[in-house]
């Protein structure tokens, strides 16, 4: 014979076995996410004390597998991030390949714009592909790609930011000053497509083809080349940093520095306090030991939109999540103070950018006057009308 207290016990226990039956018998959702990427060669420095980052983009794709899989653990669901490196100048289409033969459908690609055409072309629409690495106007405006999501500011949005802010300042007239290479020549094509758009005025255009010896720059070269006349500030296209940081305070004229030096617009900083981005700023640092930049806070995204997705409709495959990522019941957090969500028209993340100088965040654009008839972080970068995919 049971004792009472004996009874209420194996009772309890007969309770608990019913109420967790379909937790021991109901299988774990798994879902299966690509990381790719390519070895890279340290750029030219500007210093010798700028320190060559590794790993961009694979420590933001870590946080966020963290946070998913805490989710997972009340959702019934495991998330798996297989990393792929391919070597120095190795060709990246049969990795690419063997991820698709092994049914991976998400995939997380940290590669430069013509690598990402080149697998989008072998893709044919097997995979969701998550763009943590390019900048690239033309694949927001006239060659998109259907099967990829871009996760970072297009050079176009972040031109948009400088200019609404220099805007509100009244700083109308601009020195641009353009390097030599292709993507300096990219972003200054966006600085005039901006300066057109919001009113301003380029007084003067050079490109910089004297040395990068620093103590000779500072001397000589820079406030000769910087006699052009009047203006309000001077805008540089550098985006190897070659010469861009010689021209602060070596100016012909005390003029500020915007653009790819000076106050930059970009995704994300080390300084970014508001939001609750202080908590995900120590939560990278602790797993990473280094400040989070853009592309680990792009694939930090790109992962946590993977998750929202499956989140809610349950399902895994490309065309599930894409379908609900491009629609209007997607939104995301990322610690800006605005919703975060899909351009359905080119794929493009809307969000707000950073106009970051050295040690301090300046301002957040859009900034508030700046009107749209559906959404005001469509007053960055290309808008519906203004697209044209091929």
């Amino acid at each position: 014979m049971f004792s009472s207290s004996q009874f209420y016990s194996f009772f309890l226990l007969l309770l608990f076995l019913g109420i967790n039956q379909n937790a021991f018998s109901a299988p774990v959702q798994e879902i299966k996410v690509a990381y790719l990427t390519q070895e890279k060669r340290p750029a030219a420095a500007l210093s010798n004390l700028e320190e060559f980052v590794k790993d961009k983009g694979w420590q933001g794709a870590k946080l966020a597998l963290n946070d998913n899989n805490t989710t997972g653990k009340f959702t019934g669901q495991a998330y798996r991030l297989e990393q792929k490196i391919v070597p120095v100048d190795a060709d990246i289409k049969p990795v690419f390949l063997s991820l698709l033969k092994d049914k991976y459908q998400l995939i997380i690609v940290n590669l430069p714009a013509q690598q990402l055409v080149e697998i989008s072309a072998l893709n044919n629409q097997q995979a969701l592909l998550f763009d943590v690495a390019t900048d690239t106007d033309s694949l927001r405006s006239t060659n998109c790609l259907s099967d990829v999501l871009h996760m970072l500011p297009s050079r176009a949005m972040r031109a948009d930011a400088l200019a609404q802010y220099m805007r509100k300042k009244r700083w109308n007239k601009w020195f641009l000053v353009v390097g030599n290479t292709a993507e300096d020549r990219l972003y200054a094509q966006a600085i005039k497509r901006s300066a057109k758009r919001f009113a301003m005025k380029i007084v003067a255009e050079k490109t910089w083809t004297h040395s990068f010896d620093a103590r000779r720059t500072a001397q000589s070269d820079v406030p000769v080349f910087s006699q052009v006349g009047d203006y309000d500030v001077l805008v540089v296209a550098d985006e190897q940093g070659l010469f861009g940081e010689y021209l602060s305070y070596r100016s012909w004229l005390p003029r500020p520095v915007i653009g790819t030096q000076g106050l930059k617009a970009t995704v994300w900083h080390k300084t970014h306090e508001q939001w609750g981005a202080v908590q995900i700023q120590n939560r990278f640092k602790a797993l990473a030991g280094r400040p989070m930049v853009e592309e680990d806070y792009a694939a930090y995204l790109a992962l946590r939109s993977i998750g929202e997705a499956v989140t809610r409709t349950k399902e895994i495959s490309a065309d599930s999540v894409k379908t609900f990522l491009l629609s209007e019941k997607f939104k995301l957090q990322g610690y800006k103070g605005r919703p975060l969500s899909f351009r359905p028209w080119n794929g493009q993340l809307r969000q707000a950018v950073l106009l970051a100088a050295p040690t301090s965040i300046v301002a957040t654009p859009p900034l508030e006057g700046y009107l749209h008839p559906k959404n005001e972080l469509d007053t960055l970068g290309y808008d519906q009308p203004e697209v044209h995919c091929q």
